[in-house]
């Protein structure tokens, strides 16, 4: 697992020399989704239409309509709210999907269950604009199954009003006086890795001692906590109901924007960083049509417009003249060293959800 680790470190460090771009403006609900939610997709009974499966806020609000109008086709598109949702969907047989869209450790995963398509790159010439540091990942080797969508980091954002100091370590958030005033993202992997780099151990131990470490920090901090957000961390913090907040980057840049007392910051000790993925499950009823999409996602200017909406970093070395805010250091880090991928760590899965299942109810 340490060596997969470092492996995504040179990866990410590589493309911060050859890739210093950014992301810019805010995100508001598309008017053109259609949600299906708690229901499978309706039947794809012909070849013009397309079944997604992404992240909420998670692409611009032009980018499915003029896919529908350039290619006449009708999107269905879905949302999931974490990766335990992505997985137990497609586990249990895909319902007719053609595009979904995995991290990185979640994709390790499913590709070991047999769970994706292999891709037929020939149909997917927008290939070439992938950044080089994003090609053969750890995760995916020769990226027979997928390819890159967005990436970012999980961090800090805080209201500098209500702190009244900047924020630049996960030490500062258990300060007495945030007691009460923090989100934390609902994650398993991802929170109990931040916590196992706060205590000085490996973001993807599979050392029980260290897991439960981690699990009693949580436990006893317990009071600190005032929600475990789904994915609505920046949500929290901007309404006021928290001071701090773990969570993705992208979700606290787009709240910036509207509130200038917030920041984001990525901690001195260390944090995570993901790279989210277009792929094909196993059963996809159009999986021509699927490629065509993810080859017109990665077009140099669908694939800007996508990061500057969603405010996540570009994976499209073409889209650099088309991208916002090109040096903002919370999207792209530099500093490297201590930025670590979550990886599939195996039979201490049982570990991590053993210890969560104890943190949340000790809530």
């Amino acid at each position: 697992m340490k060596k997969q680790t470092m492996l995504s470190i040179v990866v990410l460090g590589a493309l911060l020399l050859s890739f210093l771009v950014g992301c810019g403006p805010s995100r508001i609900q598309p008017p053109w989704r259609s949600i299906f939610r708690g229901r499978s997709p309706p039947p794809a009974e012909e070849e013009k239409v397309l079944n997604v499966y992404n992240w909420d806020t998670y692409i611009a609000e032009d980018t499915i309509p003029n896919f529908e109008n350039r290619f006449g086709v009708k999107v269905n598109y879905d949302l999931f709210s974490s990766e335990d949702e992505l997985y137990a969907k497609i586990s249990a047989g895909n319902p007719g999907y053609d595009v979904i869209v995995p991290a990185d450790y979640m994709l390790e995963i499913m590709i070991a269950e047999d769970l994706l398509e292999p891709l037929n790159l020939d149909n997917i010439p927008n290939f070439k604009n992938v950044d080089e540091a994003f090609l053969n990942p750890p995760y995916d080797p020769g990226n027979r199954y997928s390819v890159p969508y967005q990436w970012g980091t999980l961090g800090i954002g805080y209201n500098v009003k209500a702190t009244g100091e900047e924020i630049t370590s996960w030490a500062q958030m258990w300060d007495e006086r945030y007691k009460g005033r923090i989100a934390v993202l609902d994650n398993m992997r991802e929170v109990m890795g931040i916590i196992l780099v706060y205590l000085g151990y490996d973001f993807n131990s599979t050392n029980a001692d260290e897991i439960k470490a981690a699990r009693d920090f949580l436990i006893e901090h317990k009071d600190w906590i005032k929600v475990f957000a789904p994915d609505t961390g920046q949500d929290l913090l901007n309404q006021g109901e928290v001071d701090l907040t773990f969570e993705w980057s992208g979700d606290i840049f787009a709240v910036m924007e509207e509130n200038e007392d917030l920041r984001y910051v990525i901690p001195e000790e260390g944090t995570m960083i993901y790279t989210d993925n277009l792929c094909i499950p196993k059963g996809a009823p159009h999986k021509e049509l699927a490629e065509k999409f993810i080859n017109y996602i990665l077009d140099p200017k669908v694939g800007a417009d996508i990061s500057n909406y969603t405010m996540y970093g570009s994976p499209n070395k073409a889209s650099r003249p088309y991208l916002n805010d090109l040096d903002n250091p919370g999207i792209y880090p530099k500093d490297m060293s201590k930025i670590y991928f979550v990886v599939d760590v195996g039979e201490a899965t049982e570990l991590y959800e053993n210890a969560w299942t104890e943190i949340k109810p000790a809530r």
